[in-house]
């Protein structure tokens, strides 16, 4: 891997990571996925807090079946939406996981009875923890109900990952794309994904979903357990030792560089 690449993941899945950081680093606010060009997206402002006019419309069960039929028509996958017989409708709903922090999950050590001479598969399980960042650009599909909230969905993708922290440390956004500008909203816990998604069509510029931190000013410390807090430590070691590794490299080619025009 090269050395600007800063991809953390456990040492035994080192195997199973395919990633190519031999290119050029891609500018800032010029992000590329498979060459695909992302617009900018600023973090600070460029959020709209209340849903546009078409999010608040309100659909009879005629609507509904006919939005249904246009929306399984415009897509190129099997991903369809179905209308239940008590006016419900099931579907598809794809979010992007663009966490900062790293987050924990799981960890069971399987340690021998002390008991002497006892054989068999008894074990007792230790519970443990352990944190790491998940991959930029992670998606995941999720089957959903068209009553199933924000909040659920959050907790489903928490279970997908079997992610351990505490749901409120998160927030699902809407993301959408107009005039070259990039516009995040935060999803209320009750606010219905399925239902944004049928109302905006399949098209991902009108209308994505976004996994985000659940920024709410000031960071509460206190909420995270003491294991959690020393693994932000050690991140946050390594995390500054390889920046003034890069620092130190970069004046050291400048010096080089000085030294050998003089």
């Amino acid at each position: 891997l090269s050395l600007d690449c800063s991809f953390t993941c456990h040492y035994r899945c080192r195997a199973l990571v395919q990633l190519d950081c031999s290119g050029p680093l891609a500018g800032v606010g010029d992000v590329s996925r498979g060459g695909e060009r992302i617009p900018p997206e600023a973090e600070c402002g460029s959020r709209r807090d209340e849903p546009s006019e078409w999010e608040k419309t309100e659909l009879d069960r005629a609507q509904v079946e006919q939005r249904i039929r246009e929306y399984n028509s415009q897509i190129n996958s099997n991903l369809f939406m179905s209308l239940n017989k008590d006016g419900s409708y099931t579907g598809f709903i794809k979010v992007q996981l663009k966490l900062v922090r790293p987050v924990s999950v799981p960890a069971t050590k399987r340690v021998p009875s002390l008991q002497a001479g006892q054989t068999g598969p008894r074990t007792q399980g230790v519970k443990r923890r352990t944190s790491f960042y998940l991959p930029k650009g992670t998606v995941k599909h999720l089957h959903i109900l068209s009553h199933t909230r924000a909040s659920e969905v959050i907790d489903a993708l928490l279970r997908k990952f079997t992610v351990v922290d505490n749901p409120r440390k998160f927030a699902l956004f809407e993301r959408s794309e107009k005039d070259d500008q990039v516009y995040l909203r935060k999803l209320a816990d009750e606010e219905l994904p399925l239902r944004l998604r049928l109302l905006a069509g399949p098209s991902e510029k009108v209308l994505s979903f976004v996994l985000k931190e659940n920024e709410t000013g000031e960071v509460n410390w206190d909420a995270f357990t003491l294991p959690e807090l020393h693994n932000f430590l050690r991140i946050l070691q390594r995390e500054e030792e390889e920046h003034v590794r890069q620092l130190r490299h970069r004046y050291a080619h400048c010096r080089q560089k000085m030294q050998e025009a003089l």
